[in-house]
């Protein structure tokens, strides 16, 4: 009888399958340890690479600039304020004289860029880069400084 006894309670065990309580718990806090950790770490890397994408079309825009200095102004840039795109059609800009398309994009809000200017100093030196976009009443004009731009 006792062998009986045995032979069933091994047959039992065998045939159980699955997990318990306890394991599947601790699976689901592994899991949120993980996802508590991964989720703000994703966000900074969004972020970080929104940014560079916005300093790279700053960069865009003053080498765009500086062509234009170059060919239509004669190499002029001490204390230049070359301007981006303008609304006034009687004023040069860069997309009109095309050395930039006409519709460009600031990559951060993806709005459109509808003005701005970079600015050179008394020396000719980028002082700054002024973007402003369709909706600045939302995300503000932003101003990369000139060596954040020549840096990159």
């Amino acid at each position: 009888m006792l062998a009986q006894a045995i032979k069933r309670r091994l047959s039992k065990e065998e045939n159980q399958k699955g997990f318990t309580l306890i394991e599947l718990l601790a699976v689901i806090v592994i899991l949120g340890i993980i996802a508590v950790i991964a989720i703000p770490m994703i966000g900074n890397i969004i972020s970080k690479s929104k940014d560079d994408s916005s300093l790279a079309t700053a960069r865009q825009i003053y080498d765009a600039a500086r062509l234009y200095v170059t060919a239509e102004e004669n190499g002029a840039f001490k204390d230049k304020t070359v301007i981006i795109k303008d609304a006034d059609t009687k004023t040069p800009d860069l997309t009109q004289n095309g050395y930039l398309e006409g519709t460009i994009y600031y990559p951060k809000n993806k709005e459109e860029i509808t003005g701005g200017t970079v600015v050179f100093d008394a020396n000719g030196t980028l002082k700054s880069v002024n973007i402003n976009t369709t909706k600045e009443y939302l995300t503000a004009a932003k101003t990369f400084e000139g060596p954040d731009v020549l840096k990159q």
